[in-house]
């Protein structure tokens, strides 16, 4: 019975951009176009990542956090030197037709270096995800807000995501850059650094929901 082994690329893509903060992708907001009618849609990613709140933090980060990005990449590096010649002499002996079980011990070996690199400078990098974390939510809070103005202006009732909507055949249904100009109107900035302590909304709601079914469980096990 013949072995299947899945390839193993070169360390260095394995690990590329693992140094890095994942960050909204959107494409450039146009200029908003006047009045819409009843309905609309809005790229909401487009309203983030374009946000002068948004745009200024990322340069702002890339100073305030520069040594801990700086360690982070120079770790990368040498994780990848570590892995790169690993990754190719294990291309080369299944071309050679190592042992199953060899080429067996060296894909675990690789893997489990890489999973442990990984997980090294995601820690490294959780100040500088934080801080991401923490200037979005200050801009999701504000979102709201801007939207419900945008459509107050221009007469809109009914908002949908621009991703619901297969296709749009005019730019006057769109209110992203409407929103995106009441957004940067009530968050002209934000805060890069979060409070000692701070954890994202998600992780705190998290949290919430299971101190209640703690004190649920307590309940029910008290009034038995």
């Amino acid at each position: 019975m013949k072995t299947m082994f899945k390839p193993i690329a070169l360390a260095a893509l394995l690990l590329a951009g693992s140094a890095t903060v994942a960050v909204a992708k959107s494409a450039p907001v146009a200029a908003a176009t006047g009045s819409k009618g009843p309905i609309a849609v809005v790229n909401l990613n487009g309203v983030v990542g374009n946000s002068n709140a948004y745009r200024t933090a990322q340069s702002q980060r890339s100073v305030t956090y520069k040594p801990q990005i700086d360690a982070a990449e120079a770790r990368r590096a040498q994780i990848v030197a570590q892995l790169q010649p690993m990754a190719e002499k294990f291309q080369r002996d299944r071309t050679a037709n190592v042992a199953p079980a060899a080429l067996a011990q060296e894909q675990q070996t690789i893997q489990q270096l890489q999973d442990a690199g990984t997980q090294e400078l995601q820690r490294m990098m959780q100040p500088v995800a934080l801080s991401d974390a923490y200037v979005q939510e200050q801009i999701t809070d504000k979102l709201g807000a801007a939207m419900q103005a945008a459509m107050a202006k221009d007469g809109v009732s009914l908002l949908l995501k621009a991703e619901a909507v297969q296709q749009i055949t005019s730019a006057n249904y769109d209110l992203t850059p409407d929103v995106l100009a009441e957004l940067n109107t009530l968050l002209p900035s934000a805060q890069i650094t979060p409070p000692a302590g701070w954890e994202p909304r998600e992780v705190r709601e998290q949290r919430a929901q299971q101190a209640g079914q703690a004190g649920a469980r307590g309940t029910d096990a008290g009034g038995r």
